[in-house]
């Protein structure tokens, strides 16, 4: 099976810095892209970061200039550096991955179990 294991997250202040991790695991053929969502309680899921295999990457325009997202190809991880947090950052953070496992030939779409990211004013 495969699974996505996060790590990270916790409580700081506005201004503050977090990092979240995410390891993909088990039996896995390729991860063409890899991303973090959010979501905060009564608001739908969004997309805040995202990266290819080949380092290609993309933000939402409210995390532009203040998240950065990477990833370790040979050890199928991924982080996500949150620098200046805002209060409205507020939010469970998911990881996700479009993984072609040893069943398919295609790719389908993995969650993470979520960590919870607060950030107080």
């Amino acid at each position: 099976q495969v699974q996505l294991v996060e790590s990270g997250g916790g409580l700081v202040q506005a201004g503050g810095s977090l990092r979240l991790s995410c390891a993909a695991s088990g039996s896995i053929v390729s991860i063409k892209t890899m991303a973090w969502y959010r979501q905060a309680p009564g608001k739908q899921r969004e997309l805040v970061a995202s990266v290819t295999n080949v380092g290609s990457t993309n933000y939402a325009d409210s995390v532009k200039g203040r998240f950065s997202i990477s990833r370790v190809n040979a050890n199928n991880t991924m982080s996500l550096q949150m620098n200046s947090l805002k209060p409205e950052d507020t939010a469970v953070y998911y990881c996700y991955a479009a993984i072609v496992a040893t069943t398919s030939i295609h790719d389908y779409p993995y969650w993470g179990q979520g960590a919870q990211v607060t950030v107080s004013s």
